[in-house]
């Protein structure tokens, strides 16, 4: 079992879980995060808004105020058989990739073990 991480857009949650459940990965958290990448101010940006004074509206505009604050993300997770985590990450790229900073980043992580709060059985299942 592996789990698959991806931090993605606020605007995108809604296509990725309609993407995931059409696949047949209705299951799944999502969480409410903040965070930024590590990208730096390119110079040419800079000198784009110090001559027209104003940041653009577009994904430019959010590169350039991403530079030093926070940006509202959305944090999915999911328990997938380790021969599905190509294709979920697959399914979540198509679903969030504009080609722009800030798309989101996946990770996927290995599952030692699994349980069942119920029934306290630990199994493969119990995802």
């Amino acid at each position: 079992m592996k789990e698959v991480m991806a931090f993605i857009r606020v605007n995108m949650v809604n296509v990725t879980k309609e993407a995931l459940a059409n696949a047949g990965y209705p299951a799944f958290s999502c969480r409410k995060c903040l965070g930024r990448g590590k990208k730096s101010l390119e110079p040419y940006l800079v000198e784009a808004i110090l001559a027209t004074g104003e940041v653009p509206a577009n994904a430019v505009g959010e590169h350039l105020t991403e530079y030093q604050r926070l940006i509202a993300k959305r944090f999915f997770t999911l328990i997938v058989d380790d021969d599905k985590v190509e294709e979920v990450v697959k399914i979540i790229i198509d679903a969030n990739q504009t080609g722009h900073p800030g798309d989101g980043k996946i990770f996927v992580l290995p599952i030692m073990e699994a349980y069942t709060v119920r029934t306290s059985e630990s199994t493969k299942e119990a995802y």
